[in-house]
């Protein structure tokens, strides 16, 4: 059960990880620099996305689509947490398996954002904000 929470959690970051680097540097198809690609993919870090999906008076400014895989990466990442470093955490299987099926869901809304709202997640998440 362990495993599977964190993998939840690692579906969801490497998501996040292949929006910003299709929408920055370009999809498979595109014109594109593999090396781009991979810096771009490799560019999100965990903590910095966590504050930034934590940020409840940006994320109101995403789509809804958006908004939701925001809080379940910030969930995900809590419980992956837990059962990577907590010596007593227990799960049972069906909430690993409504995790999973909520990860799966988010992934998908998160891919049928429009496109300029996935390069806006992609900017917030990577970028250093300087206002």
């Amino acid at each position: 059960m362990r495993t599977a929470v964190s993998s939840t959690y690692y579906a969801l970051f490497h998501a996040l990880c292949q929006n910003c680097a299709n929408v920055l540097i370009g999809t498979r198809g595109a014109d594109r620099s593999r090396r781009a690609w991979r810096q771009a993919y490799r560019s999100p870090k965990h903590q910095l996305a966590k504050r930034r999906f934590s940020d409840q008076k940006v994320m109101k400014a995403f789509p809804k689509e958006i908004e939701d895989f925001g809080n379940t990466f910030v969930n995900a990442q809590i419980k992956r947490h837990a059962a990577d470093y907590d010596p007593w955490f227990r799960t049972a299987r069906s909430e690993v398996l409504t995790d999973i099926a909520t990860a799966e869901a988010a992934v998908r809304k998160l891919q049928s954002s429009p496109m300029k709202d996935r390069r806006a997640l992609a900017a917030w998440v990577t970028l250093e904000n300087r206002n």
